[in-house]
């Protein structure tokens, strides 16, 4: 470590270089033992105490690991194992409970390889307990082993009291700790309930018959993890009812080295796979640690379901003619594959576990999966059928997608130079966004009108040719196809949202490009205008649905009725209104239907629908998007049955504007 002597001298002697001891080692650089000093860090230290009870556990010595989050943010972690072993050690000459709880680098997981003592374990660097310690505020430990009961209190690293030793009132053995990790160590120690529960579940899928107990005080729920079965209990509770083949369990045990220099360490694995065209998941698990970023075992199934798969593609004659490779992505589109493998040698990347690097894991994996998915091909001669199907359907959806990308992504361009890529688009004069109107109007007669009609300084006017495409049915290569559409995306600025696995890279919505303070919609008040305004509606809670939430949204009010008295003219937007005015009036008065946007005159068209001061704006509103989904499902989705329904109850009530009409 290099002093810091700034403000003394500039110096840089042998008395500059210093060294950490102790508990220090760890609490000023958590980040080299734990990954970082964040939530993320301060959760691995809890993994590191957990994961020793699940050593024990997988020895066959207790099934049971409760866990309490404390209200005040302490844990305790309750085991029945064999109990640490804490007693004087003639070896080292120490007491074990300072080499396993004050010393880096000690443990009893080093010598696994050579017998059958923690064989398959999480520890293997004899740092997590130690590491976990030192980071924490307080450590009191409760250890039954022997018939004894040992007790011990840390307070920052430091033993506070030395040993306790009693005997036991009871014959259990295991071991309980409670700790509250250092907010001097990590910036946040706030460690959410979710990440219990997703912690723990994860552990309960590859320890097949662990139970789990997970208690929060602050919530009072309790929750037991439990799969019996393990990795197959799992895809059996995720996959869909009609899943594309069931699921198919691999079993294997080798053994073998990553150097040929190197001795021979144990493997095992187990795999769990099966497609399915509603749900898509991969998981690695190594010594029951989550792989989250994989390495050997993610490698070794990429490789061999690709060339397994395109084999079969190749033998089938499924390829077109000079038609590309399948890639794994084309294949993880329809995947649920659970891998758990063991190893009694484990070149892991970090202190972490996210990932392994073993040269010999890879390589066995990726042999067996070779050899035993081409075995399944030829004794499941329709399930193969299906999964090459499937998969080549998945790899022409990504290539068109990827084809129009690039077009697209012009189309969709903002910023506020679009004058001359929307056609008949008429842009205001103000670059003020939060004054400015977008008016999306029906037809270019409305158009017209309402070009004559506005203030041109803040109010643009973008027509609809024709009735829009129907957003909510059809695919997006087909959205985006529509040059309606994509005129109007382009005016709007601001982007799409496309929740699409082909489609992520079009994912460009941003609120903060959007060119417009209010997206106005102004249509007629007839059947086909509200059509229209249903259509635009649809377009923009697809592709744009943030503008909704965001209250931007707004549909321009048009007169149903115009009243004439003498030189007076009045509107009236309901029945209500029309009647109201009419009882008002004294004299004569003549009523006529409002005629529609384009036929209107500009002064009409100002006052009615564009001028602020007096014109009617229905803001969309986000508070019922359930409800709103449901309709537009009912009204516009693939659901008949639930439209033939809906029209045969509540049809009637829409009669009434057919013969306006």
């Amino acid at each position: 470590m290099v002093k810091n002597t700034a403000g003394k001298n500039n110096e840089y002697n042998n008395e500059s270089i210093t060294q950490l001891k102790g508990a220090e080692r760890v609490r000023l650089r958590p980040s080299v033992i734990f990954g970082s000093d964040d939530i993320t860090g301060c959760q691995h230290s809890i993994f590191e105490i957990i994961s020793n009870s699940i050593d024990e556990a997988r020895e066959g010595y207790g099934r049971r690991i409760e866990i309490t989050r404390h209200a005040d943010g302490s844990i305790t972690n309750v085991d029945y194992g064999r109990g640490i072993p804490v007693d004087y050690n003639t070896i080292e000459e120490k007491y074990n409970w300072e080499l396993i709880f004050c010393e880096l680098y000690a443990g009893g997981k080093y010598n696994n390889n050579d017998n059958d003592n923690y064989q398959f374990s999480l520890g293997l660097n004899g740092l997590g307990l130690c590491s976990a310690q030192y980071a924490s505020r307080y450590m009191d430990v409760k250890i039954y082993r022997d018939g004894f009961e040992y007790s011990l209190y840390f307070e920052r690293g430091e033993n506070v009291g030395g040993l306790k030793k009693e005997i036991a009132t009871n014959a259990r053995t295991g071991t309980v700790i409670r700790w509250l990790p250092d907010d001097e160590v990590f910036k946040d120690i706030n460690v959410p309930l979710s990440y219990f529960k997703d912690m723990l579940k994860k552990q309960a899928i590859v320890n097949d018959g662990l139970v789990f107990v997970l208690r929060d005080e602050a919530s009072g729920e309790k929750l037991t993890y439990c799969y019996e079965t393990g990795i197959r209990g799992y895809i059996a509770e995720i996959i869909s009812d009609d899943a594309i083949t069931e699921p198919v369990h691999l079993t294997h045990e080798t053994t073998g080295r990553d150097r040929q220099d190197l001795p021979d360490y144990r493997l095992k694995f187990a795999m769990t796979f099966c497609f399915d065209n509603k749900v898509n998941l991969c998981e690695y698990y190594h010594n029951s640690s989550w792989l989250e970023y994989g390495g050997s075992p993610d490698r070794a199934v990429k490789n061999a379901f690709v060339a397994a798969i395109d084999a079969y593609i190749k033998a089938a004659g499924l390829y077109k003619k000079d038609e590309k490779k399948l890639t794994f992505t084309d294949i993880e589109d329809s995947l649920v594959l659970i891998s758990s493998s063991f190893s009694t040698v484990t070149s892991y990347e970090n202190q972490t576990k996210k990932a392994i690097n073993n040269r010999f894991i890879q390589e066995a994996m990726t042999d067996y999966l070779k050899k035993q998915l081409s075995i399944y091909f030829v004794e499941n001669k329709i399930e193969a059928d299906k999964i090459a199907a499937q998969v080549m359907a998945n790899k022409r959806s990504r290539e068109t997608a990827e084809k129009t990308r690039l077009s697209i992504k012009k189309k969709l361009t903002g910023g506020m130079d679009f004058t001359n890529r929307a056609e008949k688009f008429v842009n205001c004069r103000t670059k003020d966004i939060t004054r400015r109107e977008l008016y999306i109007v029906e037809g270019d007669s409305a158009m017209g009108a309402c070009k004559l009609g506005r203030d041109a300084e803040f109010q643009a006017i973008m027509p609809v040719r024709g009735k829009i495409l129907n957003c909510l049915k059809a695919d997006y290569n087909k959205i985006f196809a529509n040059d309606i559409i994509t005129d109007l995306i382009r005016v709007l600025g601001c982007g799409v949202a496309v929740a699409s696995k082909h489609g992520r890279d079009l994912d460009s919505f941003d609120i903060d490009k959007l060119n417009w303070a209010k997206v106005i919609i102004c249509t007629d008040a007839d059947v086909d205008g509200f059509h229209i305004r249903t259509q635009v509606l649809t377009m923009l809670y697809r592709l744009t649905p943030e503008l909704i939430t965001q209250k931007k949204v707004f549909i321009a009010e048009s007169p149903l009725y115009e009243i004439t008295a003498g030189k007076n003219t009045h509107f009236a937007y309901t029945d209500a209104e029309k009647n109201a005015i009419c009882a008002k009036i004294k004299g004569n008065y003549r009523i006529q239907r409002s005629k529609g946007l384009g036929e209107n005159e500009p002064d009409m068209l100002w006052h009615t629908t564009m001028n602020p001061a007096t014109r009617k704006l229905i803001q969309v509103m986000p508070e019922d998007v359930q409800r709103t989904q449901e309709m537009f499902e009912v009204l516009l989705g693939d659901n008949i049955k639930g439209r033939k329904e809906f029209i045969e109850e509540h049809g009637h009530r829409y009669l009434e504007m057919v013969d306006v009409v």
